[in-house]
């Protein structure tokens, strides 16, 4: 049975009859926006934006105000849509979905006929923001989005906030056409209030109510006029007038921070899917191959020796591979910047988690690239004792600039308090199901004020995925890896 909700003061609003029931803070998101063309969803992670969007979707397809929904998101976020809205699409409304794949086959060209030719259903063309740097993937959303009533949505909005970017350009261009229109991130500002501008231009020009990004930015940065040698160029140094900047959008936009929904779960587990390249996947289906046979020859007798050719797959997963030798290769991966993908839409402090070295040097490499040196340390065997408690301390303070702990769970993930934190990423995961669960707790524990929000990074269909679903669901590995079962997850 679903929760009956009406708008009254809404003329075009029909009663809409949620599959799942909502939050308090979905309620009044779906509240504020289903009736708006163009709104922005600024929902912390783990606070159910997407459900908002979908119930958006189906309401105002019982409406009759739209038939066609075209998601773009990056590609390990739009994987997870289908299974969103077969969760919360009331089952009432027939649908039709569409994964958008680059590679045009027969079986993929039928399946977007099949979506054209879909009649009464609700349609879903789920597309990652990479496509539109594709003339293919563009002409194939402009193609959807002239032919129907679209709603268009961008989650995770700020993959678009480079206004110069081929993809921001072409995604504002799509947008032009679509009935409705959202953008769904946590923070739509990383470094800067500039940001806002390609994503609020998406929505609609009126919103920010500037012709140009130049007009905007002289009216909220202040600029200097810098030269390098025979180069000139402008410089922001500071900003204004944000509490303006704030009110124009006001009406066009629902703020929901974590800490000020009390109806959540004090734990919000949550997945993002890394695509292995293709070195990854040939590294993968070899080693595993190699595996299996030495499961035959009988070499993988001992659950230590299984467990190190998982271990080998986990770690192609990452990026590299030590082998034999103790010789570390590297393969090409989309890990970290998957990583970062993550840490653009997050607003306070971070946790990552991390089980090999190599990849804790390259993420505080890469966090300070990103956020400055200040803003990162790290907690691993090689951290001096002296250290350890001065980064705690540090991290725990307000005041301090410091964001993200990168750590080893066998360093950080004993006894240390690190409630400044509400968001916690796995980067990897071992094997060990103590160590899991006293890491998850670093964050969850007496002095914090808030939600915790958990993101595994996972590589679909790899050990990756058999790894996390094992720890959540309190399995000791170890105890598993016998016999016959070590096919199961080498397999």
């Amino acid at each position: 049975m679903g929760v009956v909700f009406q708008l009254q003061e809404k003329s075009d609003m029909t009663p809409y009859d949620f599959k799942t029931s909502p939050y308090a803070h979905q309620r009044d998101a779906f509240s504020e926006s289903v009736t708006k063309e163009n709104f922005a969803l600024l929902m912390d992670m783990g606070t159910g934006k997407t459900k908002v969007c979908i119930d958006t979707i189906a309401s105002r397809f019982e409406c009759g105000a739209i038939n066609f929904a075209l998601i773009v998101a990056p590609k390990g976020v739009i994987a997870n849509w289908k299974g969103e809205i077969e969760a919360h699409l009331p089952d009432r409304i027939e649908r039709e979905i569409v994964l958008w794949n680059p590679n045009l086959t027969k079986a993929k060209r039928q399946e977007l006929l099949d979506l054209y030719d879909a009649g009464g259903k609700l349609k879903f063309l789920l597309m990652n923001v990479e496509s539109f740097s594709t003339k293919k993937g563009v002409e194939v959303a402009e193609f959807f989005v002239k032919k129907f009533n679209v709603l268009m949505a961008v989650d995770e909005s700020t993959t678009i906030k480079n206004r110069q970017a081929k993809r921001t350009k072409a995604i504002c261009d799509v947008g032009r056409d679509a009935r409705m229109r959202r953008i769904l991130t946590g923070s739509p500002v990383t470094k800067s209030p500039m940001d806002l501008y390609s994503q609020m231009d998406f929505l609609s020009p009126k919103i920010l109510g500037f012709k140009s990004y130049y007009a905007f930015q002289n009216r909220y940065a202040v600029v200097q006029r810098r030269t390098m040698g025979s180069h000139s160029f402008n410089h922001i140094v500071g900003f204004r007038r944000l509490d303006e900047l704030t009110e124009k959008l006001h009406d066009s936009s629902y703020r929901v921070r974590k800490e000020d929904c009390l109806d959540l779960p004090d734990k919000v587990y949550m997945k993002r899917e890394v695509a292995l390249t293709k070195e990854q996947v040939d590294a993968y289906n070899q080693m595993k191959h190699l595996a299996l046979a030495r499961l035959e020859s009988g070499e993988l007798a001992t659950t230590q020796n299984a467990l190190t050719q998982i271990m080998r797959l986990q770690q192609i997963c990452l990026g590299h591979l030590k082998d034999d030798n103790d010789v570390t290769h590297e393969i090409k991966s989309n890990r970290i910047d998957a990583l970062m993908e993550i840490c653009d839409e997050i607003q306070g402090s971070v946790i990552i988690w991390a089980t090999w070295t190599r990849d804790i040097r390259l993420i505080t490499k890469a966090l300070q690239d990103r956020f400055g040196v200040q803003a990162v340390e790290s907690l691993y065997g090689g951290t001096p004792d002296p250290d350890r408690q001065r980064i705690v301390e540090t991290f725990q303070d307000p005041a301090s600039k410091l964001r993200f702990i990168v750590g080893h769970p066998k360093t950080g993930g004993y006894g240390l308090t690190l409630t400044a934190a509400n968001t916690v990423i796995y980067f990897s995961n071992g094997y060990d199901l103590e160590l899991r669960l006293q890491s998850e707790d670093r964050a969850h524990r007496i002095g914090q004020t808030n939600k915790v929000t958990y993101v595994d990074l996972i590589s679909p269909k790899t050990i990756d995925e058999k790894i996390v679903d094992a720890l959540r669901n309190k399995i000791k590995i170890a105890d598993t890896i016998l016999g016959e079962d070590a096919r199961d997850w080498l397999s």
